[in-house]
């Protein structure tokens, strides 16, 4: 929840590739102070049933920049994604569970407002947008 003097995140996943939500994908949620500051690991969570993210930590007072790092290649490399993907004719010559084992989003932010960032995700690209 955003208050006065800090800002809120959520987000979520859909696999576009089988138009459902992403399960237990892994996210790690960071924070910085100032466009030259270091990211503060914040910490993390996994999506649900949903792809929604709903547990990630509060940001602190100051936070200028958010950037959230999702583990993706390790939801592609489940079985279930695997023979979705067999199904789609999907190549099947790749080294790993998709071509990009992680995405990793970064924006600014102001106080008092909250950011819903979704993440629109197939093995072989990704889109993401600030949603409400």
């Amino acid at each position: 929840m955003s208050t006065a003097t800090t800002a809120s995140v959520s987000t979520h996943i859909l696999d576009t590739s089988k138009g459902r939500p992403a399960e237990g994908v892994a996210i790690q949620l960071s924070a910085r102070s100032g466009g030259t500051a270091e990211f503060v690991a914040l910490g993390g969570s996994k999506t649900d049933a949903d792809g929604r993210c709903k547990d990630l930590p509060a940001l602190p007072e100051g936070t200028t920049h958010v950037r959230l790092d999702f583990e993706t290649e390790a939801y592609f490399l489940t079985k279930h994604n695997q023979q979705a993907e067999a199904q789609q004719d999907a190549p099947a010559n790749r080294d790993s569970g998709a071509f990009f084992p992680e995405v990793a989003i970064t924006f600014a932010v102001k106080p008092g407002e909250h950011y819903h960032v979704p993440l629109l995700l197939n093995p072989f690209g990704y889109s993401v947008y600030r949603g409400s």
